[in-house]
């Protein structure tokens, strides 16, 4: 399925999309990464550098994620979960949390038919407590709306934790073993994933993060166990496709061994 082109109706103004001319590599059959998970970070200092504040660099990333999904497209991804807000980001300045709960809203409300139109599957992972009603329904409407979509899952990650996940999911074993419905003995790694906030999601190929930081910041903990990692210096608003392939040609390059190993002696001595 080839994504249609964006129409600019309600593009940013800081870079429009341009599908012309642009192919992904010719990557490997079978070697693209099955799920790619992106922090999608930077978008302050990019503002900031310009003279602008935090929350334009916000909208400013609006473009680079709509590039990234149609990159993903075209290289064959078949997840790509994104880091919309975290549980940590609520101790950010007010204003900027109101821009960012009204941000993820408006963009939720935007895409999501341009997404569906592309066969976009669009699911949310994260915690209800403090989350904005509005933008849970907007969340949940997008779900449903993409429902039946194959082409690409999006998850969302919005008021998320990796830490949280896993103490919710703990929590959840610890009633079912306290009311004598689960055997502490039965808990095993795949009771765990399939109490984590998205039990179908496969586990992280690829883990990408923008703008230089080379840290995970408590994102897909369990999911990422055996990920590679790609950190790139491009801060957010200036990412796009191009640099998603970038990322899957460098996981390409690596060898995953899922902790075994084969002999290979140095012959050369």
């Amino acid at each position: 399925m080839t994504p249609k082109p964006f129409t600019h109706r309600d593009a940013v103004p800081y870079r429009p999309v341009d599908w012309t001319g642009q192919y992904p590599p010719a990557f490997p059959a079978g070697g693209v990464p099955n799920h790619v998970a992106v922090v999608m970070d930077g978008n302050g200092r990019w503002a900031n550098r310009r003279g602008l504040t935090r929350v334009e660099g916000h909208r400013a990333g609006e473009a680079a994620l709509l590039d990234v999904v149609a990159g993903a497209i075209q290289a064959g991804v078949k997840h790509l979960s994104v880091y919309a807000f975290s549980t940590e980001n609520w101790s950010r300045s007010p204003d900027e949390v109101r821009f960012l709960m009204g941000f993820n809203r408006a963009v939720l409300h935007r895409r999501r038919d341009q997404l569906n139109e592309w066969g976009v599957r669009v699911r949310w992972a994260g915690r209800k407590p403090r989350l904005w009603g509005s933008v849970i329904k907007e969340l949940q409407f997008a779900e449903q709306l993409t429902a039946e979509n194959d082409v690409l899952t999006l998850t969302m990650c919005v008021n998320y934790g990796g830490r949280v996940e896993l103490v919710d999911a703990m929590r959840s074993i610890a009633d079912d073993v306290a009311a004598g419905r689960l055997r502490a003995s039965a808990v095993s790694e795949k009771l765990i994933a399939r109490r984590l906030y998205q039990p179908n999601m496969p586990d992280v190929d690829l883990f990408v993060r923008s703008s230089g930081e080379q840290r995970t910041s408590n994102f897909l903990l369990w999911e990422s166990a055996y990920a590679e990692y790609v950190f790139l210096d491009t801060l957010w608003p200036d990412f796009t496709r191009v640099d998603l392939w970038d990322a899957i040609g460098r996981y390409l390059s690596r060898d995953r061994r899922f902790g075994g190993a084969v002999d290979s002696p140095d012959s050369s001595s």
